[in-house]
Parts: C-alpha cells; structure tokens; sequence
C-alpha cells in the first residue's frame, strides 16, 4: 500500500515516462483510471511535492545568458557542492573505509551494467584512428535502459526525479555524434551528483562517498570509454589545458591532499610517487593516466600541471584550482550552452547578497572528524543577518543597510563570491 506522496510520485513517472515502466495505455487502462480516483483525493487534502518532475531544458544560448547563469541557483549550488565536498573529504584516501549507505550501493552499481554494454558492444574495425563508430551503438543502449536502471537505483518516493537525473547521467559519457568527451560532460555528472544530494536521495553520511567512491567509480568508467572507443577531446585547448578530459578529480585530489599529505606538491611528477600513491589519491590517479596516454616530457605535454608543481601548499593548489575552474570550465559559453537545467539544478537567479562558502583545507574541524555535515548545497544554506555572522560579504544588499549573506550551516568561513 503506497502513501499519499508515494502514490503521486509513481503517477507523475507513469504519466512523464510511460516506456520506463514498459506501460500500455489501452491494456493497462482499468489500472490507470483506477488510479486516479486516489490520486485527486491526494491532491485536495495534502500538499504534493512536484520538485523534479519537469523535463529539463538547455537554458544558455546566447553569450548573454552566461551572465545569467554566473548568477542562478544551480551555479551557486554547484560550486558550493564541490566546495563542501573538498572540505569532507581532506585527509582521505581512495583506499580508506568509507561508509556506503544502500542507496550509494545501488547507484555504484549502474556501472557494472554500463560496463556491461561495453563488454557487449567492442570497437569495430575502421580507418580513423580516433573515434571509433561503436560508441555510438554503446550510446544508444545506455540511453534506451538508463532512466529504468536508475529507477531502481533510488527510493521508491523518489521516483519523481528520474527524468531530470536520467538526463544529467545520460549527458556525462560523451557525444555520439562526435565522438568526443570533455569538461562538459563531466559537469553534467557532477550535476547529477549535486542533485542527488538536492533531491535527498544522498544524505549526510554519503558525502565522503559521493567523491571517492561514485565519482571516482564514474572516473575509471569514462576512463574505459575513452580508451576503449579512442574518444577525442572535447574543446580541449592542447598543452595550455589542465587535462584533456577531466577537471574536478584534480580539484577534490588537492583536497584529499590538503591535510597529511605523505609528499609536497613539488614532488607529485617523481615516478615512486606515482606508484605509490595512484591508489590512493585522485590527482596521483590523475597524472598517472596522462603519463600512459601522452608521451614525452610532462612539461611540454601538460604544461599546467606541470607548473602546478611550484606551488607551495595542496590547499593553494586547491583554491586556485577553484578559480580557474570557474573561469575556464563553468564561465565558457561553448561549454555551458550545452548544459540542461531542471528543478533541482535551477537557473533561477539567487537573491542578493548569496555567497559561495570557500573550502576550509588544511586542518580538521568538527564536520569533517564526525563526517556529519552535509556539502554546501540548497536546503544546508540558510540567510543570516551580517551582524551576527564572521562570514563576510564584499556587495551589500541594495535593499537593505544590513549586509545578508547565504552561508553554510557548518561554517563560518569567509567568502569571496557574491551575486551582484
């Protein structure tokens, strides 16, 4: 017997996405006029939560709309994501024992079935070197079963967001007609990360593991793709890029690093480093895929890395990362016009005065010894007079004398960004 929420949910999947429940409307119609009778008595006395039910759409497509994007809720939200997720997962390695929770479980588990589709679909025998034509029969497969593998991958009162999260999953492994891979697809699987978390379907204790385990397991997935089907790089600028595919595992790998790193950063390019720690931490994971794939000096292949070495402290490395990530992945309209946005990830602009909590690198504090606390994302922000707060602001609020600033439930950490 399904609850009032329940009952709607599973209404709103069955009308949205008839295919993912294989229905037939004319042999499954008693049950579907049946249905209804419970369904309105739901509707006129509790209220339904409907979040997530719509279909995303692609909301930047002109120059202009970057703008309004730089300035959207889904923007803030994301990058807080990543933030807060640096913040938890310092000092843990790839390696550790880190707590799965059923539902992460469950969604790891969907690469053993997309991996499946690659040991079933083998590159074919072509002329060009480089984007061989059996990624787009894998494509086709993964899209035909994605949204019924990710059903039964979360909470049955869940149901509601899998249109929007199938699409952010189904975004993250490529183009099909291109054959390509890059920066853009991985956001959208951090997309689909952050609207996990959005959509509480993850929970507190899945922070840890929503990095090192799921996203590190979506890392050694496209990994695979782009080995198996000699993807090309999408957008990629060459030499004067930080990677040809990946920015984020370098971003959340610093932040592993950033407290009780076994070596400074001057020493992440020397090969017993690589060998020893290429399990444990996803910068280390990082570079020692480029090494396999490039050839010749670091320096000249991967320029940006390379310089990176310099730099004195994981935690800087960390920060500066963050900013180049803002302004070269998530402020390049080649890039986000192909993003989609739903209710979860939202491009409605955010108020005045909101800002971005930074990550707190290079020591431990309550929400990271407890792993308790969740990332900095939608329901874990709250608005908070400047008066009594140690966050700061750098733009007041037109509308008030009174700075307000949104800030992190865990953390009193000063911010620099803030919508104008």
């Amino acid at each position: 017997e399904l609850s009032c929420n329940k009952l709607w949910s599973k209404w709103i999947c069955l009308y949205k996405n008839p295919k993912i429940f294989h229905v037939s409307w004319e042999k499954d119609c008693p049950f579907i006029y049946l249905s209804i009778i419970p369904i309105f008595v739901c509707v006129l006395f509790s209220k339904v939560e409907l979040a997530g039910a719509a279909q995303p759409e692609k909301k930047v497509k002109q120059l202009s709309d970057v703008q309004v994007w730089l300035r959207s809720e889904a923007y803030y939200d994301l990058v807080g994501f990543i933030n807060g997720i640096s913040t938890a997962i310092q000092g843990k390695k790839l390696n550790d024992q880190i707590y799965i929770s059923p539902t992460m479980k469950n969604l790891i588990e969907i690469f053993d079935k997309l991996n499946s589709f690659i040991n079933e679909t083998p590159p074919i025998e072509q002329p060009q070197r480089f984007g061989n034509k059996a990624f787009r029969a894998w494509s086709r497969k993964m899209n035909h079963e994605i949204f019924q593998i990710l059903l039964k991958s979360i909470p049955a009162d869940k149901c509601h967001l899998v249109t929007e999260l199938g699409f952010y999953l189904s975004e993250s492994f490529g183009n099909s007609v291109r054959i390509d891979y890059g920066t853009g697809h991985e956001l959208s699987f951090i997309f689909f990360l952050c609207a996990l978390f959005k959509g509480e379907i993850l929970k507190e204790e899945d922070n840890i593991a929503s990095a090192l385990v799921l996203f590190n397991t979506y890392l050694t997935f496209v990994r695979r793709l782009q080995k198996t089907y000699r993807m090309e790089p999408a957008g990629s600028q060459g030499v004067w890029s930080l990677d040809d595919y990946q920015f984020v595992p370098f971003i959340w790998g610093s932040a592993q690093l950033s407290f009780g790193s076994p070596f400074p950063p001057a020493k992440f390019l020397d090969e017993d480093i690589i060998d020893s720690y290429k399990s444990e931490y996803m910068y280390i994971s990082c570079i020692d895929f480029i090494q396999q794939v490039k050839t010749g000096h670091f320096s000249e292949h991967s320029y940006q890395l390379w310089s990176i070495s310099a730099v004195p402290s994981w935690s800087k490395i960390n920060a500066g990362l963050v900013k180049m990530y803002q302004k070269e992945i998530l402020s390049k309209f080649p890039i986000i016009q192909h993003v989609y946005f739903g209710n979860l990830m939202s491009f409605n602009s955010v108020k005045p005065g909101t800002t971005i909590a930074s990550a707190r690198l290079g020591f431990l504090h309550p929400a990271t010894v407890t792993e308790a606390k969740k990332p900095t994302i939608g329901s874990n922000l709250k608005v908070v007079d400047q008066e009594n707060s140690t966050t700061s602001s750098t733009e007041p609020d037109s509308t008030n004398n009174k700075q307000r600033v949104m800030i992190n439930v865990q953390s009193s950490q000063s911010t620099n960004e803030t919508a104008e």
